[in-house]
């Protein structure tokens, strides 16, 4: 497992996988969709700066700061055949975006090369504070 509390990223934009399934367990079919056509997917470890970067284009709602840069990402476990599982935390256990944020962070990070499967797990301890965000977060929300 990879430990994220102190890494930052920048945010790109990426094609959209084809999957079989629903959910956690979905799996990428071999086959990505670009705007040239369909590409195959070669197994193996997914990029983890490339993981990060794909989170990284996930921002909450409320706050204008992506989720990476927040902190609420805890944990990246990168498999030998493409799977990833991510625990993250929300900064609030009724946040308005629970729904919204797992979801949008599995597929942001399906579209990345080599990713076969996107696991992520909401997971509440420890709980989030401000001390998990990032020195540019703090700028950025003028914390400092």
């Amino acid at each position: 497992m990879v430990d994220v509390s102190s890494q930052t990223a920048q945010s790109s934009g990426f094609p959209v996988f084809a999957t079989e399934g629903d959910g956690p367990s979905a799996v990428a079919t071999g086959t990505r969709w670009t705007p040239d056509g369909e590409e195959a997917v070669t197994p193996g470890i997914a990029d983890e700066d490339k993981v990060i970067e794909a989170i990284a284009t996930v921002f909450d709602p409320e706050i204008p700061v992506n989720i990476y840069e927040l902190g609420l990402i805890y944990a990246i476990d990168l498999h030998e055949d493409g799977r990833v599982k991510i625990e993250m935390t929300l900064t609030a256990p009724n946040c308005p975006s629970a729904q919204e944020l797992p979801e949008q962070v599995r597929d942001a990070v399906a579209s990345v090369e080599k990713v076969r499967g996107v696991e992520v797990d909401i997971v509440w301890d420890p709980p989030w504070d401000m001390s998990r965000m990032s020195d540019d977060a703090r700028l950025a929300l003028n914390m400092f």
